[in-house]
């Protein structure tokens, strides 16, 4: 059933103000002392560029969706949206209360509005998600649907200022059971990728899409993957993977191998990255051979998660063309992080990091090219090697030949104006050797307040200005076969010990 609303030219307005962008002005941007200026005319096209059409409203209670926490309206919400798609678009629309579903599907031209007072409860069992190929974590393999799904499809957007609540504890709990199994029989490298867990939302193969505003929570898996997709917004999302447990690998926002993309004015709170840019795994990721590049980050905030900004493991297409600014990290593990493996291939260059708080956060700037051997490397146990393992088993141990193109390459990186307090490192960033070396790295015009400076070591012409250090004794950043380095950095001992002693005394 269609209805027609007088609000919905209103509501077109709104969409519409939504997806213009306010003008990016880099004049307020400081790099320190480098070559030339970087061209961020790129950032000027990112994001959606046309929203669905409003004027037609589609109630999905009208095709049966209840309002009861206990009744599955998968059916029902499918079913609007798919009469929704075949008239033409419009708006899914659903009467405040909770809504139990599995996975939706967005259609082309179809808005699902999750309004305020609307609560999408995610279906524990994981038959309500069916499996497809995909990519998860790097490699393509069959895995379950998300709870919202947008694959394939143009035009769309999910939006409100509702909630969509994924239960995903039953996920968690069911890894961490597995996990202990797997490291006890040498397969931690696999665990991730048989414990299948459901995802929050998955925007694949598509374009023009538009998340924005409302509350994604308790996601089993990754929070929003966007996959294999060009010119999308992520604007105003709340992510909080963080209730009711620890939920592992809950990254918030990841970008893999997509381009053109916007996310704004996030708050997220997970367990893992807050947000990503991906670029698949090893042989089958370098088989892909799938950039992310094109990405404009900005006005978000991070709490627990293991990086504000992270660029990969997974780096094997190559990641390029990123910025982001006026950023916040409270509690977060690391502000801004590369990590790779030696089997991952690709190269991150060209990340743009500035105007960013920090506070309590256990460090600044760190870039591992070899992390997480554990995760990262995949090696069958001698008790499986005559027997028959499963296909995705068989792509993560695919061996990366010539073993030189699993290298990965980190260079003209930036991170500039931050202010950072209670911070337990300034830096960790180390290349592997002489030959596989950090380059072109400025880290300028830096103020934190750290337990100890770090260490910097492998890399060409890293450079660290206008950086001032307050550190308890005043030890300066360690530095080890570097070439062409150029470290300015002020260190300041403050009396901390005498100060609280002389606030006893009052």
């Amino acid at each position: 059933m269609k209805r027609r609303y007088t609000f919905s030219l209103l509501l077109s307005g709104a969409l519409l103000l939504s997806c213009a962008q306010p003008r990016l002005d880099t004049n307020n941007f400081e790099w320190g002392e480098i070559p030339q200026q970087p061209d961020f005319s790129w950032a000027e096209n990112v994001g959606s560029r046309q929203l669905p059409d409003s004027s037609t409203v589609v109630s999905a209670n009208s095709f049966g969706a209840v309002a009861d926490s206990t009744v599955l309206s998968t059916n029902a919400i499918q079913k609007a949206i798919d009469s929704c798609a075949l008239s033409g678009g419009g708006t899914v629309t659903l009467q405040p209360g909770y809504y139990l579903t599995g996975a939706l599907f967005v259609k082309s031209g179809v808005n699902l509005q999750i309004s305020k007072g609307v609560t999408l409860i995610a279906c524990p069992d994981i038959y309500c998600y069916p499996e497809f190929r995909s990519r998860i974590a790097g490699i393509e393999m069959i895995w379950p649907a998300a709870v919202i799904n947008i694959i394939g499809e143009k035009k769309a957007s999910v939006s409100g200022e509702g909630t969509l609540d994924c239960r995903g504890k039953i996920f968690w709990d069911k890894y961490w059971a597995m996990r202990k199994e797997y490291e006890a029989k040498g397969l931690r490298w696999i665990v991730d990728y048989d414990c299948k867990r459901v995802r929050g939302i998955l925007v694949e193969r598509s374009s023009d899409i538009t998340l924005s505003n409302f509350t994604l929570m308790r996601t089993g898996f990754w929070g929003c993957q966007i996959l294999y997709s060009d010119h999308c917004t992520v604007d105003g999302l709340n992510i909080d993977n963080n209730i009711g447990g620890h939920g592992p690998s809950t990254d918030g926002i990841d970008i893999d191998s997509s381009t053109n993309i916007l996310i704004e004015n996030c708050t997220i709170d997970c367990n893992d990255d807050i947000i990503c840019l991906k670029a698949g795994r090893d042989a089958d990721g370098l088989r892909v051979n799938r950039s992310t590049e094109n990405v404009l980050i900005r006005n978000c905030t991070a709490h627990r998660g293991a990086g504000l900004i992270t660029c990969g493991s997974e780096t094997s297409g190559s990641i390029r063309n990123i910025l982001a600014y006026d950023l916040k990290a409270i509690g977060t593990s690391v502000v801004f992080l590369l990590k790779s493996a030696m089997t991952r291939g690709g190269t991150v260059e060209n990340v743009y990091v500035t105007r960013v708080e920090a506070e309590n956060v256990r460090r600044v700037f760190g870039a591992d090219p070899n992390w997480n051997p554990k995760y990262s490397y995949s090696t069958l146990p001698e008790a499986y090697k005559d027997k028959e393992i499963p296909e995705h088993w068989k792509v993560m141990l695919t061996p990366v030949t010539p073993t030189e193109k699993g290298y990965p390459h980190f260079r003209n990186i930036y991170l500039s104006q931050v202010k950072a307090n209670n911070v337990q490192e300034f830096v960790s960033a180390s290349g592997i050797n002489d030959s596989l070396r950090l380059e072109n790295f400025y880290l300028h015009g830096i103020e934190a307040q750290v337990q100890k400076a770090g260490t910097v070591c492998f890399t060409r012409n890293f450079n660290i200005t206008e950086v001032k250090l307050d550190v308890p004794d005043a030890q300066p950043i360690k530095l080890k076969e570097n070439e062409q380095s150029n470290i300015r950095v002020e260190y300041v001992k403050q009396p901390h010990e005498q100060l609280a002693n002389e606030d006893s005394k009052h």
